[in-house]
C-alpha cells in the first residue's frame, strides 16, 4: 500500500466539536487501498483493516448525521447510531462489485438513523408500517407553506411518494400532534399536578362499582370454564397440567417422568396434548 493510513487509536471523547474536528483529520482512502482493505477484510477477517475502513468513513457519518438536526435528537445521538450502520455496512461490502464504500453504506448509515429517529422522537410511535415510515421522512419537505394540506396537495403528495392519500392525512395530524405527560407533576398553584394534566381530569374507574362487578364475573366465569375443561381430560393428563401449571411450587418434567416412569418427552407430549384440548374447549365456551 503506497500511502499507509496513519490513525489513531483514541478519538477524543466528551466533546463532540473536537470529536468531528479529529474525525476531519483522519486521512482519506485511494480506491486501491480501500479495495485491498476490504479484501483483507473479507479474505482474511482483518480486524485491522475493518477499523481503518470505518474510521476513514466517519466524515460521511457526521455529514449524514447533520442532516437530521431538525428532529431534535442530539447529533452526538445521530452520529453514534449512523456509525453502527457504517460497521454495518463495512461487514457487508464486496469489494468487486465496483462501486466505493461510500456509496453501499449510505443507505445503512441512512437507515441506522431513522430507525434511532424513528424510536426516539416521540414517546409514542408515529410511523410503523412501511408507508408511514416513507411519509415521516418525507411529509415536513413536500409543505410548500404553512398550515394543514389542501385535498389537492394530499393527492399530489400521495402519487408522488407511492401511498394513499389517507395514510398521508393520518400522517399529518401525528406530525402535527405533540406527546402530553398523563401526569405533569406540580402545577402552578403548588398543588400535586397541573390542571391540563389527563391525571388531573381522567376519572379512574377501577374501583367503580360496575366495573369491579364485571371484573368479578369475569375472573370467575373464565375459571369455571377453565376447570370446566380440566375435567374433561383424563385422570393423568389432569394431574400432569395441575402439577406443571396449577400447583404453588411447579413440578419439571423430569420430576413427572419419573413419578409416572415415563420419559420426559412423554410427558412434554401428554402436556401439550391435554393443553390442545383445553384451548379448543375454551374457544367452543367463549
Amino acid at each position: 500500500m503506497s500511502n499507509e493510513l496513519a490513525i489513531r487509536n483514541n478519538l477524543p471523547t466528551g466533546n463532540i466539536e473536537s470529536y468531528i474536528s479529529a474525525i476531519y483529520q483522519l486521512p482519506m482512502l485511494t480506491a486501491e487501498e480501500e479495495h485491498d482493505l476490504a479484501v483483507s477484510l473479507r479474505d482474511d477477517n482483518d480486524m485491522e483493516a475493518a477499523r481503518q475502513l470505518v474510521m476513514s468513513h466517519l466524515r460521511f457519518v457526521v455529514k449524514i448525521a447533520r442532516g437530521y438536526s431538525g428532529y431534535g435528537l442530539a447529533l452526538p445521538d445521530l452520529i453514534q447510531e449512523g456509525t453502527v450502520g457504517l460497521m454495518k455496512a463495512v461487514k457487508r461490502f464486496n469489494p468487486d462489485i465496483g462501486v466505493r464504500l461510500v456509496s453501499f453504506a449510505v443507505h445503512w448509515i441512512k437507515a441506522e438513523i431513522h430507525e434511532f429517529v424513528l424510536r426516539n422522537w416521540r414517546i409514542v410511535k408515529v410511523a410503523t408500517t412501511k408507508s408511514q415510515r416513507k411519509l415521516f421522512f418525507n411529509l415536513r419537505s413536500s409543505k410548500k407553506r404553512l398550515g394543514w394540506f389542501t385535498r389537492q396537495e394530499v393527492e399530489d403528495v400521495a402519487e408522488a411518494l407511492g401511498v394513499k392519500p389517507e395514510t398521508v392525512v393520518e400522517m399529518e395530524s401525528r406530525l402535527g400532534n405533540h406527546d402530553l405527560g398523563f401526569d405533569t407533576g406540580t402545577g402552578p398553584d403548588g398543588g400535586d399536578r397541573a390542571p391540563s394534566a389527563p391525571s388531573a381530569y381522567l376519572p379512574d374507574m377501577r374501583m367503580e362499582p360496575a366495573t369491579c362487578l364485571e371484573r368479578q364475573d369475569t375472573e370467575e366465569s373464565e375459571k369455571s370454564q377453565l376447570y370446566a375443561a380440566l375435567e374433561g381430560l383424563d385422570e393423568r393428563s389432569r394431574a400432569i397440567l395441575e402439577a406443571r401449571w396449577l400447583s404453588e411450587k411447579k413440578a419439571t418434567l423430569h420430576e413427572l417422568a419419573k413419578r409416572y416412569g415415563v420419559s420426559a418427552e412423554r410427558i412434554r407430549q401428554v402436556e401439550k396434548t391435554a393443553m390442545n384440548k383445553i384451548k379448543s374447549q375454551l374457544m367452543l365456551t367463549a
